[in-house]
This record gives structure tokens, C-alpha cells and sequence, in this order.
């Protein structure tokens, strides 16, 4: 087999310790098994995504002396792919449209919760007759899309065999208002568009794997092997993220830092004093 993995940011703020070791667990499984590595630039969120978070990863990435083997692409070039993915699921009868806002939802008593959260309570499911001209969403009808897969499993690298549970995940938005393709949908056709056979990226991701299992299976697409690595966490205790302000990739680079030198450290397992490692 020809290993292809990927490393996949979104352009909607600077990158931090944690992508760094994310992109070069992905770079550096492939160039040890004499695979390919892409770069693939999530920008399909319209309201965040901008032209100058795009310049700094590549800035990033050069930095820590990680190269690619195809040029980069872009999920904004491959809306396409996206619109005939979502046909075929309203073919099958498996999408419904959803007016509701996340205030509706949080809002419900009858909303249990997930691994993101509130579950969808199925407000608009069933509706006849919905007005389009509205803004809207498009959710899978969960139930309905595991009846017509049956049980599903997928491979971990580091747990095993997984079974899927994407019911947990409830009605999932395949569509945003504000976006024509959400995670779930856009990685899980992506992926395998672009011949990924290993996905290796972060712990917290492990859950969205059981619907991309589903969505895979409903597609008739292939599922890759998974490999979900640990997180970086700050003094704090809590996992590096864009929104609780993590230190820049861009802030070391213009520093002075040698880019290089730290990535050396991180292959090491050596993270800068006050950070550490956690599993999700």
C-alpha cells in the first residue's frame, strides 16, 4: 500500500504548538514509510477564514522544515465534490432541512447530550412542506442512515477495532447555514478523494470518527486507517486551542526561534516548560 496522509488546518487563526505536533505526526509517518504527504487547507468557513491565516501556515509549516508532495489544496476548490455528496444523501431520503438556531436547541428540555454537546432533538424532522426560501441547514436523519447501513467498525492505531456508535452523535448537520459543507461531510469526502489511507491527526477528533464511518459507508467510500495521537496541553491543564488564545507558531517564528530545533524537540516528546501531553 502507498501511504498517503494528510495534515489539514483551517485558516481561521494562527497556528499553535498543537498543530505543530499534529502536522509533524502526519509528515513524518508518511516520509517513514515512504509515502505522501499533503497539505489540504480547510476554508470553507466563509465568516473566519481568511487570506493572510492561509500565508502563515505555509509560513509555519516551512518554518519547521516539514514539505509537502503535492500542492496544497483548498476544501473552497472542491465545492462540488461537497453539493454531490449531499445529492446523493436527499436521493436516498437521508437529509432534512433544520431552521433551528443553537439557542432553539440548548433551549430544549428534550435535548440530550453528545460528544459535542447538546444532541439535535428532531424539532424539524418530518416537517412536509418547509420553506427553503428561509435560511436553513441540512441534518442526516440518524436513525434512518444506520438502518440502512447496519453495523459498522473501523481501526484505530492505537485502541483497535472500533465500533461505530454514530447515533451518539444524534442528527448531525451535513450543510450549514452559513457554510455548504460542514467537518464531518467535507473531510470524509476529501479524504477520499484525495487517497488517504492513514488519517493521523488529534485525540479529540477520535469521536467525529464514528460518523465519518457512517457517512463512508451511506458514499460508498473507502475508510482509511485512523490514528488519533495525543494533545498538547497548556500550564492550565487544558488541550492548546485558536480559542483560548494558545501561544503562535507565528509569534516563535518572528521571535527568532529555529523552527527546525523545535521540531526536533517535539519528535522528541520534549514540549517547552509548563506544557504537556493529554489523551483528549
Amino acid at each position: 500500500m502507498n501511504i498517503h496522509t494528510r495534515f489539514a488546518p483551517s485558516p481561521t487563526g494562527r497556528l499553535h504548538l498543537g498543530h505543530a505536533f499534529s502536522a509533524l505526526q502526519a509528515h513524518d509517518f508518511a516520509r517513514a514509510k515512504g509515502g505522501v504527504f499533503t497539505l489540504r487547507v480547510e476554508d470553507i468557513d466563509g465568516t473566519r477564514s481568511r487570506p493572510e491565516h492561509v500565508a502563515a501556515i505555509l509560513a509555519d509549516l516551512d518554518w519547521l522544515g516539514l514539505g509537502w508532495d503535492e500542492p496544497p489544496t483548498f476544501q473552497s476548490q472542491r465545492l462540488g465534490l461537497y453539493q454531490a455528496a449531499l445529492d446523493r444523501l436527499r436521493d436516498m431520503g437521508l437529509l432534512y432541512p433544520c431552521f433551528c438556531t443553537r439557542a432553539d436547541i440548548a433551549a430544549s428540555l428534550s435535548a440530550p447530550h453528545g460528544p459535542d454537546g447538546p444532541l439535535y432533538p428532531g424539532t424539524c424532522r418530518g416537517r412536509t412542506d418547509p420553506d427553503l426560501t428561509r435560511p436553513h441547514s441540512w441534518r442526516l436523519d440518524m436513525g434512518s442512515a444506520v438502518a440502512r447501513t447496519g453495523p459498522l467498525s473501523w481501526h484505530d492505531a492505537q485502541v483497535g477495532v472500533v465500533i461505530a456508535d454514530p447515533r451518539s452523535h444524534g442528527d448531525v448537520i451535513l450543510a450549514r447555514k452559513d457554510a455548504p459543507a460542514s467537518y464531518h461531510l467535507a473531510v470524509t469526502v476529501d479524504d477520499a478523494a484525495q487517497g488517504i489511507t492513514h488519517v493521523v491527526r488529534g485525540a479529540d477528533l477520535f469521536a467525529a470518527t464514528h460518523v465519518h464511518r457512517l457517512l463512508q459507508a451511506l458514499l460508498d467510500l473507502p475508510t482509511p486507517c485512523y490514528r488519533h495521537h495525543a494533545l498538547l496541553a497548556g500550564p492550565d491543564g487544558t488541550r492548546l486551542a485558536k480559542r483560548h488564545g494558545a501561544p503562535t507558531l507565528e509569534a516563535l517564528r518572528l521571535a527568532g526561534e529555529d523552527g527546525r530545533a523545535l521540531a526536533d524537540k517535539l519528535r522528541k516528546g520534549e514540549v517547552p516548560i509548563g506544557f504537556g501531553a493529554i489523551e483528549a
